[in-house]
């Protein structure tokens, strides 16, 4: 326990470098610490489960430092067990450890059945992973057959969780045309076995020969590949992890980099050992001379959760209705977001610290009423955040360690003494979530967030933004089963004048429902309110709040399904709009949207990437209207439509998970981010095949010669999904970061467009080739390109390498569309030999109006197959004609030679004339 309670503190460091994710890891002498591996609260309590974690980590740490060539290893690992366990004495509380920020989870399947490992990736390759899936069935054993062991199985997807590399198979095209020769999509080549098909029908299957594809040349859907046992080929664990000898990861010497595949397609033709030896673990660690350590385990146990708001009313509060606007985000967090049975202090300050409550468990609406009374309603005095942590810590430590508890922390002003408690606040292990008002607020504040873990959000003076609300908003527990957790429905503000309505409507979808609330806020008068559910029913009752100018209604029992309208009427005043709600069903996983930024800082003219998971349990939701808006400190907003396309700064099409670069800088500073959500009828998930970036699924094994088969792949149909013809509406808060580097306008156009990473090749009538991909934009994903640039060669890697020397396509007539938009283009190759057999490889690049150049694109390649002709046909003999006897009693039999007789002569006639 120590080592690791050691590590906690060592990992700030690291935390204040920006890191992208929420990760808790940290490389240590060679030595991974820090890992988090979660139990979600939802699985059914399995004390075995703990140890079947330990024998995977412990297994796979020795199969990682061979693979990496003595480099890393695994040394310690918390295991993250649910409240809703029962409790042990060897099981502590954790400090920073959360389930936001698990590096693995261990969830029971969505939909029941899939138990197919994988890792989250969003990001390019290189970058780190989100993290890591197992399911109980997994992790004990049950499908060993079907994935491999399990050590095995976690070291392959903990390369793609650290290192950013891809699969070296592909489930969408198992074979390809090279030299020639019809390969399976494989790394290391070296790799060997056969090609089978299995026919199943009336409960008895066969092996049977793979079938050729005349059109293509390629084996038909069905084939498989299925390695031999016993193999000498020693890589590559991201194609096959599970098979015996494979104890390395491919290199540039045994690299296959005509195979399409994730990971060539990715990294640019790069083995997944070129990756890792560039990623920044590699850089800092030498090979060790002597084993590794076995791992060590800390057992945390979720307990109930302490959070104490430490809230400015400096005199700067009293600025732009901010302490107003206070009141409405602590009571909407107070009254409806923070959960039933935990523990909630306050305390105020301006150059001193005040405690207006001590820690108060929240059991009803007595408590969380009380607690709104504490709320600051006079600003006056300066500024001294650390004053206010350390009086938050003291009023914590009275009935708990302050270990895992939280921290929320919201200030409009400036302070230059913030750095003075960065020690206490690293040693004592609470989450520190900040909450930066106006343009002023400390610089410093959002080092607070980055060291402990916590949430940093940012809300300008623009009240119709709503954003303070939408920061409280954000504040739900990550520790607690998602049917416990508030989900924000809608977020809306508008000014109006001269008696203007507002006016919309909120959908209230299956999955949610219990505890809703509708929550509206002026800032002059009370407008007039009126409120209708799916069936027409009016709803009367807010309770009106005139001090802190805001009304709520509680909606009893589970709020009706189907689109909620509202109107409010108001004169020369700003109105914002909120809706929070609860899952309807603890055993319907909700539809929920998380946000964020692919950094905490931006330095110009580096993009952003936002991105918005929408998912139902582990299924993503699909053809969502996904928009975010991001707000600069001058109060500048900028629109941008998520998409999940597979292009631009979108990882994976349809994984769920949807993105957009930002280019639009306008000012250095912070910048808050909005997410909504809209779904249609077609919205929810309508995947057809499991998660991608996982270890591979084994078709079957070859076994004293025979093969053994596995059953078919998994598939979700459609029909198996909960939801599916669901209407939903969600926003999300993304967080801030924090700009630097941009120059005084007129602002430089320095971004390109971005890379196309879609591109697809097939040959028409053995003459054409014919070429997809999606459209880049004039910046990065933005606008307009002004042109493409297209090259082929026979050499992949001279088309890689030398790219601005192969053989250039003549795209003269080839116009670029707006971003994102479907590219076709059809081109007959020139001035270079195209016949039977040639393997030729494409690559394109997009070219803006300031001649700025867009990385080379993914390389595609086609191979020219022309099937063989068929000899033309022998004609076969007549057989002689049987003797047949006249008197024969056969019906017709008389008539039959009289004809037989007669095409005879007709034959005869034909051959004379």
């Amino acid at each position: 326990m120590g080592s690791f309670k050691s590590s906690v503190f060592i990992l700030v460091l690291h935390l204040l470098e920006g890191a992208l994710s929420n990760s808790l890891i940290q490389l240590n002498n060679n030595g991974y610490e820090g890992i988090v591996i979660a139990i979600d609260p939802n699985v059914p309590e399995d004390e075995t489960l703990i140890q079947h974690i330990k024998d995977m980590v412990t297994q796979a740490s020795p199969y990682l430092f061979e693979a990496t060539e003595k480099r890393f290893y695994f040394k310690n690992v918390a295991i993250l067990i649910p409240e809703n366990w029962k409790t042990k004495p060897e099981y502590v509380r954790p400090k920073l450890e959360t389930y936001n920020n698990a590096d693995v989870l261990i969830a029971e399947p969505n939909p029941a059945g899939n138990d197919e490992p994988y890792t989250e990736q969003m990001g390019n390759c290189g970058e780190k992973g989100e993290r890591i899936h197992f399911t109980p069935n997994f992790l004990t054993g049950k499908v060993a057959s079907q994935y491999g062991s399990q050590e095995r199985v976690f070291v392959h997807e903990w390369a793609h969780l650290r290192w950013g590399v891809y699969d070296e198979y592909n489930n969408n095209q198992k074979f390809y045309l090279f030299n020639k020769k019809r390969e399976a999509v494989r790394c290391s080549k070296g790799i060997t076995g056969k090609y089978e098909a299995i026919q199943c029908q009336g409960g008895s299957c066969t092996n049977k020969p793979c079938r050729i594809d005349t059109a293509t040349g390629l084996y038909k859907e069905g084939c498989e590949f299925i390695p031999f046992e016993p193999q000498t080929e020693k890589a590559s664990i991201m194609f096959s992890q599970s098979i015996g000898s494979v104890v390395e990861f491919c290199t540039e010497k045994n690299h296959n980099k005509e195979a399409p595949n994730p990971q060539n397609q990715k990294c640019n033709l790069r083995s997944t050992w070129e990756v890792i030896r560039d990623s920044e673990d590699f850089q800092k660690t030498t090979p060790m001379t002597t084993q590794p350590p076995a791992p060590t385990f800390s057992l945390l146990q979720i307990g109930q959760r302490i959070v104490c708001l430490v809230l400015d009313k400096s005199g700067s509060m009293s600025n732009g209705d901010r302490l107003k606007r206070l009141n409405q985000a602590g009571k909407l967090f107070l009254l409806q977001i923070v959960e039933q049975g935990s523990w909630v202090g306050m305390v105020t300050f301006d150059s001193a610290a005040h405690v207006q409550s001590e820690l108060v468990q929240i059991n009803g609406a007595t408590e969380r009423d009380a607690l709104t009374k504490s709320l600051p309603t006079v600003a006056s005095g300066g500024t001294s955040i650390c004053s206010g942590l350390r009086s938050a810590f003291a009023v914590i430590r009275k009935k708990f360690s302050t270990d895992g508890s939280e921290i929320v922390l919201l200030t409009d002003g400036e302070d230059n003494t913030i750095s003075s408690c960065f020690n206490e606040v690293k040693q004592s292990g609470a989450v520190i979530h900040t909450v930066a008002l106006g343009p002023s607020a400390a610089k410093e504040l959002e080092e607070l967030s980055k060291m402990t873990g916590g949430l940093q959000t940012y809300a300008s003076d623009q009240a119709q933004n709503n954003g303070l609300i939408d920061a409280f908003g954000a504040l739900s527990s990550g520790n607690g089963a998602a049917s416990q957790r508030a989900i924000q429905l809608e977020s809306k503000g508008l000014t109006l004048q001269n008696n203007q309505w507002m006016n919309g409507t909120v959908l209230v979808d299956s999955t949610v429902g219990n505890d809703t609330l509708f929550l509206i806020t002026w800032t002059t008068q009370l407008p007039q309110i009126l409120l209708q559910d799916p069936s027409g029913k009016k709803h009367d009752g807010f309770v009106v709040d005139t001090n802190a100018k805001m009304a709520y209604l509680q909606i009893p029992g589970t709020a009706k399904v189907g689109p909620w309208s509202y109107s409010l009427q108001a004169s020369s005043q700003t109105l914002t709009l909120t809706v929070t709600s609860r899952a309807s069903s603890a055993t319907l996983p909700p539809i929920t949207v998380t946000s964020k930024m692919n950094k905490d800082a931006g330095k110009f003219p580096s993009p952003m990437a936002v991105y918005a998971k929408i998912h139902q349990g582990s299924l993503p939701i699909l053809r969502a209207t996904v928009t975010a808006v991001i707000e600069s400190v001058n109060g500048k907003t900028v629109t941008l439509e998520l998409l999940d396309n597979g292009a631009g700064a979108d990882a994976a099409k349809d994984d769920g998970i949807y993105s957009r670069y930002f280019t639009a800088y306008d000012t250095n500073g912070r910048y808050g981010v909005k997410v909504w959500a809209l779904g249609g009828i077609n919205a929810a998930g309508q995947r057809v095949t499991p998660q991608q970036n996982g270890a591979m699924y084994i078709p079957g094994w070859i076994e004293n010669g025979e093969i053994k088969w596995n059953p078919p792949r998994p598939e979700i149909s459609k029909n198996d999904l909960q939801g599916n013809q669901v209407c939903f509406s969600r926003t999300s808060s993304g967080g801030s970061f924090v700009a630097t580097g941009v120059p005084q306008a007129p602002i430089p156009d320095l971004f390109p467009p971005c890379q196309i990473t879609d591109l697809k090749a097939n040959i028409h009538g053995y003459k054409f080739i014919n070429l997809t991909w999606t459209a880049p934009g004039d910046d990065y994903d933005h606008g307009t390109a002004h042109k493409y640039i297209i090259r082929i060669s026979t050499s992949i890697l001279d088309l890689r390498d030398k790219f601005n020397e192969s053989l250039q396509v003549n795209t003269s007539n080839l116009i670029p569309k707006e971003a994102n938009s479907k590219e076709v283009f059809v081109f007959t190759p020139e001035n270079i030999s195209f016949e039977n057999g040639t393997d030729l490889f494409i690559a394109i690049q997009a070219v803006d109006k300031s001649n700025l150049k867009s990385e080379i694109s993914n390389i595609v390649g086609v191979s020219l197959f022309i099937p063989p002709q068929s000899p033309p046909e022998t004609p076969t003999p007549s057989p002689p004609c049987p003797d047949i006897n006249v008197n024969s009693t056969i019906p017709g039999l008389h008539i039959l030679k009289i004809m037989w007789k007669w095409l005879g002569e007709l034959q005869l006639s034909v051959a004379l004339g």
